[in-house]
């Protein structure tokens, strides 16, 4: 009996190819606009995300930051906290080496604390050079406190550092631009005016410009790690800087300090504690920034909800009209076929046949466009993957939801015409021309 009734469901759609087509079109179009917009987004979040995690939830992130510093033309700031009335300036900020020591001897929550020294000069390898090259000094624990993976060789040793050994890792991106296809271990290059021996290479990071987990928001890629007490001894923590035919130097010790907590719930009291203790040596707070990434990740968690809401509900709008096609279609269809069904009443079916006939031919509708619409919306984030670098993601439930509403609308939307037609006159429909 359901198979008769499927089969004169088919056949009355076929009789109106082009409306029926077009009725699917709305329901295609309003299922695959749902899936590939939130696979878009669950892309972009998930590589957000990604970065994030990429800090450690674990850790508490310090870094030295500029102050905006209105210096007085008779009492330049100095080094030294002293006045300085020669035509050279020198601002000193951000953290410094008695910070870091602070926070270790203070902190019973901070299980390490890696700090950062960073340093832009010119680094070369006979012709190929980079010519502001940023040069980290930093500690053996950077590698495991960033997540970064060695390609070939090692990273920078305690017993490096004690010497001041001059050894040097680089990235990938700088390995590239300075050996291009020779093999960089054991080689040498100049950093600075020092020479320094390669001892590894790094794996290429998923970092990209901006990532939160580079010193200084740049590329991991093209950074270049020495021992931190190179930096002290040999390429010195004083800058100068050249602008409009004036000069002036900048003077900062260290760049960031990252502090890896014991426990993730002691992450918030850590890093209020840590600037409790900052504040003693930097009273005006303006020359570092806390960031503490798990409440980057909660942050970046409900962000993402917020924006699968939006785009789930801008998308559920073309559903919306498509289920406004198929009540159209069905009222239109009710009222060219009256005829058909006076004969079919006055025959001996009865309201809720004519109501299954009609709810039949609704949900066919819905259901074709609705497979059709998921197959179009896993198509369109794969095209958009192959075609451009944003990476998409497809979830199951994107799928189940989107394919459950379009079936969903078919019903809702087609029960009032189903009813209408039930509804109808059998005596009057056998007279309608």
């Amino acid at each position: 009996m359901w198979w008769k009734i499927v089969k004169v469901g088919i056949k009355n759609l076929l009789l109106h190819k082009l409306r029926s087509l077009l009725t699917l079109l709305g329901v295609i179009l309003g299922v695959g606009s749902v899936i590939a917009m939130l696979a878009v987004g669950e892309g972009s979040k998930k590589e957000a995300l990604a970065r994030i995690r990429a800090l450690g939830a674990s850790n508490v992130i310090v870094r030295s930051v500029k102050p905006n510093v209105e210096q007085d033309d008779s009492r330049p700031v100095s080094s030294n906290g002293e006045d300085n009335r020669n035509n050279i300036d020198i601002l000193a900020y951000g953290l410094r080496h008695t910070d870091l020591e602070r926070l270790k001897s203070n902190l019973p929550t901070v299980k390490r604390a890696v700090p950062v020294a960073l340093v832009t000069c010119e680094a070369s390898q006979r012709q190929l050079r980079i010519p502001n090259a940023r040069v980290l000094g930093t500690t053996p624990e950077f590698l495991e406190i960033k997540n970064l993976q060695m390609g070939r060789g090692r990273f920078v040793t305690a017993t490096d550092i004690h010497n001041a050994w001059n050894v040097a890792v680089l990235a990938s991106g700088a390995a590239n631009r300075l050996f291009q296809f020779v093999d960089p271990i054991d080689k040498h290059v100049f950093i600075g005016n020092d020479v320094y021996r390669i001892v590894g290479v790094l794996e290429s990071q998923d970092s990209g410009n901006g990532t939160p987990g580079a010193v200084g928001q740049k590329d991991l890629n093209e950074d270049i790690y020495i021992p931190i007490s190179c930096v002290q001894r040999r390429l010195g923590e004083r800058q100068e800087i050249r602008s409009a035919g004036s000069q002036s130097f900048e003077q900062m010790e260290l760049s960031e300090i990252t502090l890896q907590v014991f426990d993730e719930k002691y992450v918030t009291q850590t890093a209020e504690m840590t600037r409790q203790l900052l504040l003693r040596s930097h009273p005006d707070a303006n020359d570092f920034k806390i960031q503490v990434p798990l409440e980057l990740l909660a942050q970046a968690n409900e962000e993402k909800r917020m924006w699968n809401m939006v785009l789930g509900s801008i998308a559920g709008i073309s559903l919306l009209v498509g289920g406004i096609g198929i009540m159209n279609i069905m009222l239109a269809s009710v009222t060219e076929r009256t005829r058909e069904i006076g004969i079919r009443r006055a025959l001996g079916a009865t309201k809720s046949d004519i109501s299954v006939q009609f709810l039949v031919e609704t949900i066919l509708l819905s259901s074709t466009g609705g497979v059709v619409g998921v197959l179009t919306g896993i198509m369109i984030p794969m095209l958009v993957s192959a075609l451009t670098d944003l990476d998409t993601v497809i979830s199951v439930w994107s799928v189940v939801l989107s394919f459950g509403i379009s079936v969903g609308i078919g019903i809702l939307f087609g029960w009032y015409p189903a009813q209408r037609a039930a509804s109808l006159d059998p005596i009057e429909a056998l007279r309608h021309e």
